[in-house]
């Protein structure tokens, strides 16, 4: 587990005007996923692979604000989701979504800290 926060995700009341303002305010490349209802969010240039060029540069996306996220979230690279949240809800947070698949690429879930944040963890497919 490296613990690197590796990614961040944004939710939007409007995706379409989110994806626009990212855009123009940053220079952001926005590459929609409908199928997914997700949206692919590159600050720096990645390799083939998606992982940033830029090292220490982290990636994100923007989605339809939906409870539980009312708020941007980090995420967290683990080896393993389901021991990493096992630990969280030791350390006193609480799992708000379990391991979920993510294409081919890997897996997610969420959690909210002792302080009431959400957070993501990541895990790569092997």
């Amino acid at each position: 587990m490296s613990g690197k926060v590796v990614h961040f995700e944004i939710p939007a009341d409007n995706v379409e005007r989110a994806q626009s303002f990212y855009r123009e305010a940053f220079g952001w490349q926005i590459t929609p996923m409908p199928e997914m209802e997700y949206t692919i969010v590159n600050t720096v240039p990645t390799a083939d692979d998606g992982i940033p060029t830029e090292p220490g540069a982290i990636n994100g996306g923007l989605f339809e604000r939906k409870p539980p996220f009312s708020g941007p979230v980090l995420t967290i690279d683990v080896s393993d989701i389901d021991e990493a949240l096992a630990h969280v809800e030791k350390a006193g947070g609480k799992v708000v979504a379990g391991r979920q698949t993510v294409g081919e690429m890997g897996y997610v879930g969420y959690f909210s800290d002792t302080e009431g944040n959400i957070v993501g963890v990541w895990q790569n497919a092997s």
